[in-house]
């Protein structure tokens, strides 16, 4: 596996002749950003050695190499899950790239279902800690003590720093950011009532298909990681309805400019 991230981190900086420091990963209609990025190059994923495609409506699969503000960053116009198919390896292989292009900083977005009762569909969250849900671990088999090491502490996975001035900037702006606790599982369904009921008792105020593998991995080679969700509907008891992926994508891009504000504004402050 070793070869194959070296083999296609040196692709893309012979391609875009730079390291660039901050990585995002944009999920499921939060493609948005990339409008707020001077784009300096652009690469199907079916271009890139070794890279999975994404499969997913709403996830363009693209990597975006360009400027935001004065910060060079490298962005994943849509991500790939474990539902799709793909191996843990292969949904986190990216993020592995990434950090050998000389990415220091990852930034992780996602659309959710919220449980915390306190919460409101498109009500934006920055999460402050995760609950793994997978059935398989991204970082299961032998470990390759280059990319980091056999048992990673997770006692800090979301940059506290980060986090703080994500408020800030909510507040300098007048709008109110949420803060909690993702919880991870593998999808493609969304939940039953009783399994939103559960994950709300272990202690998660929001659940998605994504983040948590990558944000393992980007931990396991000690990247700081920002993660922020916008809720799309609601787990609350009392507030479940039938929802569509469509739906999903409609709220959050709705939601989306004040993610995308304070993307921006974090992503300069670094």
């Amino acid at each position: 596996m070793l070869e194959k991230i070296k083999a296609t981190a040196n692709f893309i900086k012979e391609r875009i002749k730079a390291n660039p420091e901050t990585g995002i990963i944009l999920g499921t209609g939060l493609g948005g950003l990339v409008k707020e990025i001077e784009i300096i190059d652009s690469i199907p994923y079916s271009e890139i050695p070794n890279f999975p495609v994404s499969t997913v409506d709403g996830h363009a699969g693209r990597l975006i190499y360009g400027k935001l503000g004065e910060k060079e960053v490298l962005a994943m116009q849509g991500r790939f899950h474990f539902y799709e198919g793909y191996s843990m390896t292969e949904v986190t292989f990216p993020v592995r790239v990434m950090k050998f292009v000389g990415v220091k900083t990852l930034f992780v977005s996602n659309a959710t279902g919220g449980l915390n009762p306190d919460f409101k569909v498109g009500d934006i969250m920055v999460i402050n800690d995760h609950i793994n849900f997978f059935p398989e671990h991204p970082l299961r088999g032998n470990n390759i003590e280059e990319l980091g090491p056999r048992f990673p502490d997770m006692s800090k996975c979301y940059d506290k720093r980060l986090r703080n001035k994500a408020k800030l900037i909510a507040l300098e702006h007048n709008f109110d950011l949420k803060e909690g606790v993702y919880v991870g599982v593998s999808g493609p369904t969304f939940e039953t009532p009783a399994e939103y009921k559960m994950f709300r008792i272990l202690g998660a105020d929001v659940v998605g298909m994504s983040t948590v593998p990558e944000v393992i991995v980007a931990r396991h080679m000690e990247l700081n990681v920002f993660g922020i969700s916008i809720i799309t509907d609601s787990g609350v008891p009392g507030e479940i309805v039938e929802i569509s992926h469509e739906e999903v994508q409609q709220v959050a891009m709705k939601a989306e400019p004040k993610m995308t504000l304070i993307m921006k504004e974090l992503i300069k402050s670094i």
